[in-house]
């Protein structure tokens, strides 16, 4: 017997309501991350003239790059802490990741230096690290091998583009209403203590996964009565399930794969995060939108959304693989195209160039690297959470390093050249997919991640 049919309750049960329950109790944690690392792009114009910091401040674009990257140096630092700690128990520390964010996102309404806004998403962002290890595990680990990349897509990928929508009309409408530019940063900001709030209860009573149970902690009891919940079956077991294996076993055989999964995510929040971060600052304001909130609201719900729709109805059909290279090499032929024709084309053709790098982009990376599936589907139980943690690091490192160096490359070297070089690590992520990356879909995790291989040699 394989190890894998030891969790077939899991990966063949039907998709049910217990699945729509965890998929919003994981995917509120991500809705919140969409919009509080979106929203600050947002309004960063406003919180930088109410804190005293104008364009002609000697120091305004260190202070721009560190407002918009500390939630994101925070993000890679929980997601290290809080992937060790993974091993532990999944459901162990769940629910301290939405009580992080939701603490960071509050206390941004009563700052008054930058120093203390930049601190403060700090620790908003420790939460972010955490969520992006623990809900995408968690949810992988509960979900059946079928819909499983449908979920992760959508709680993953498009509650994030939910959240950023959010943000965005938030802005809007307090703007409309004619509310101050210093309340208005610091509702914006604040609104994003309410949706990681509201679940964790909820994510304090999930159950641990059985994958967990089974593979690290080795409680056959727990393991099986968890899939009597689940699955409303037994589960018959005659030898030990934990792994014994050491996590240089699984780093000498795998650690080009998990390599691989790491860069990806680098890269992709290189090229995400530019326009997160400044988009509707320097881009919006290059082909003539003044208003932040109104390019914000029509880059998410004009191309990020559908987007995300295009992943939840292709992922677990054509595959992850081939979506995810079609998406980055459509985000680089946007992204030149962009760059080469924006001043000799009306501003709404270059609206729509820029924006279908966003929609290429969420309907292949930005619901496989960015919503966490390649650290969970590619590493087995014992170090899936490690490896989750270094995927998550990757990414938030790139997108850090996004929020100083592309205002340097953009006042510098100019928009064109900018956007052309985010097209070239776009291609070269692309080529890195079809180059590196197995395919998933349909498989169960142990199969996926090679752990039935691992585990018959034993």
């Amino acid at each position: 017997m394989k190890l894998s049919d030891i969790f077939k309750p899991l990966d063949q049960r039907k998709f049910d309501v217990w699945h729509i329950k965890s998929l919003l109790t994981t995917g509120m944690g991500v809705f919140t991350d969409g919009y509080d690392l979106s929203s600050i792009g947002i309004v960063l114009a406003m919180v930088l003239s109410s804190l005293g910091i104008t364009s002609k401040s000697p120091d305004y674009t260190l202070w721009e790059s560190l407002i918009s990257g500390s939630a994101l140096i925070g993000a890679a630092i929980g997601a290290i802490v809080f992937g060790i700690l993974s091993n532990r128990g999944r459901k162990t520390f769940y629910g301290i990741d939405v009580a992080l964010l939701s603490v960071g996102a509050l206390l941004q309404a009563f700052v008054s230096t930058p120093l203390e806004l930049v601190l403060v998403r700090g620790l908003l962002g420790l939460g972010v690290g955490a969520d992006y290890v623990l809900s995408p595990m968690i949810m992988a680990e509960h979900s059946n091998a079928k819909d499983r990349g449908k979920l992760l897509a959508f709680g993953f990928g498009l509650m994030w583009g939910f959240g950023a929508t959010v943000a965005a009309a938030i802005a809007l409408g307090l703007e409309a209403l004619g509310v101050p530019t210093d309340v208005i940063w610091r509702v914006v900001l604040a609104s994003g203590a309410i949706p990681s709030a509201s679940v964790v209860y909820l994510r304090r009573k999930i159950p641990e996964t059985p994958r967990y149970l089974a593979r690290i902690k080795g409680d056959v009891e727990k393991f099986r009565e968890v899939v009597r919940a689940l699955a409303n079956t037994d589960v018959h077991i005659s030898k030990e399930l934990k792994d014994v294996n050491s996590f240089s076993a699984y780093f000498s055989k795998f650690w080009k794969t998990f390599l691989a999964a790491c860069l990806l995510w680098f890269l992709f929040d290189i090229v995400a995060y530019s326009g997160i971060l400044f988009g509707p600052t320097a881009i919006a304001k290059s082909i003539g939108i003044n208003n932040s909130a109104i390019f914000q609201f029509i880059i998410e719900f004009g191309f990020t959304l559908p987007g995300g729709v295009i992943a939840l109805l292709t992922l677990d059909k054509i595959g992850r693989k081939p979506m995810q290279t079609l998406g980055f090499f459509g985000m680089a032929i946007s992204l030149l195209l962009f760059s080469l024709l924006k001043t000799s084309i009306p501003a709404t053709t270059a609206l729509l160039l820029y924006g279908l790098q966003n929609l290429f982009s969420q309907a292949g990376p930005g619901s496989v690297s960015a919503s966490g599936m390649l650290g969970v589907e590619l590493a087995p139980t014992k170090v899936r959470g490690l490896v989750q943690s270094l995927t998550v690091a990757s990414g938030r490192t790139g997108a850090a390093l996004t929020a100083f160096v592309f205002p340097a490359l953009f006042n510098t070297y100019g928009e064109s050249f900018a956007v052309a070089f985010l097209s070239s690590i776009a291609f070269i992520a692309a080529v890195i997919t079809l180059i590196a990356i197995p395919e998933t879909k349909g498989k169960p995790l142990e199969a996926s991640s090679k752990e039935d291989m691992i585990a018959q040699e034993i």
